[in-house]
């Protein structure tokens, strides 16, 4: 059994360059805000610049701070810097305006930590472009940056949360006039329903032929409800009523009721034997 081709170029052994593999680095975590900016300048621009005074007390750790710097006019309109910036928040132009950070270092303790880099190099001639992994140093201290708490921070931070607040979607009003379809209450298909509907608007036949179709009915069962009597004559309802008001009696109670069941004068069902 085979693998897929890109599990295998996967697994397949390249070299690492680890000619800095001895240099001591520091493995720093910072805010989103400065992340960004950072994305978007170029290689080897001079971003902040850390300040490490002599300790005040022996023993304790000194105050190290961090200074960025104004980097709005190093800023190039690389494909990176244009996708870091559309993908943060609008609250985060104006990170630019926090200047002091401060560092909380700690100790790696007994991890062994390395920084790797990898850079595609684009192959000359017929060469296909390869990619270099580099080992660029050993972490001898971690840090995390964190702003100092100012005006300028709670700024920000209020802006960044009225952001994420702010719905995506709001009513807008519309001065000019939008070509869009507007609702309607007749739609084709009742349109169709209530012509079909006065095509069978039913006509008043003669009262003799009604009685007769009611009394053949009766013949067959001995209750019936109005629906029932409407498809059986095809009458109106309002003249069907009428003539049933003539022979028949309208049941108000259980169990037939809210049926019609011909008057006793004009009853004539058989009689059954008792062995039926």
């Amino acid at each position: 059994m085979s693998l897929p081709t890109d599990i295998e170029m996967a697994h397949e052994p390249k070299d690492v360059d680890i000619s800095a593999a001895g240099r001591g680095v520091w493995l720093v975590k910072v805010p989103k805000y400065l992340s960004e900016q950072w994305k978007m300048c170029p290689s080897g621009t001079e971003v902040a610049k850390l300040k490490i005074p002599k300790a005040k007390i022996p023993g304790k750790k000194p105050d190290i701070v961090l200074t960025s710097f104004d980097l709005s006019s190093k800023i190039t309109p690389t494909q990176e810097g244009l996708a870091a910036a559309a993908a943060a928040p609008k609250p985060v132009q104006r990170g630019g305006s926090i200047r002091n950070h401060k560092f909380i270092v700690t100790n790696v303790g007994n991890q062994n930590l390395v920084v790797m880099s990898q850079a595609k190099i684009d192959g000359s001639g017929k060469e296909a472009a390869t990619e270099k992994i580099s080992i660029e140093g050993k972490v001898l201290h971690r840090a995390e940056c964190h702003p100092i708490v100012d005006a300028s921070y709670q700024q920000l931070k209020k802006e960044h949360v009225q952001a994420q607040n702010t719905p995506q979607r709001q009513t807008v009003l519309l001065t000019g006039i939008v070509n869009t379809y507007k609702p309607v209450s007749d739609h084709f298909n009742t349109f169709e329903e209530r012509k079909a509907k006065k095509a069978e608007k039913r006509s008043r036949a003669e009262k003799s032929k009604v009685m007769d179709v009611l009394f053949n009915a009766f013949e067959k069962h001995q209750f019936y409800n109005v629906k029932d009597l409407v498809g059986i004559t095809k009458q109106p309802v309002p003249y069907l009523k009428e003539i049933l008001n003539e022979i028949c009696n309208y049941n108000m109670t259980a169990p037939h009721k809210n049926m019609w069941e011909l008057k006793p004068e004009f009853r004539h069902y058989k009689a059954q034997d008792d062995g039926t």
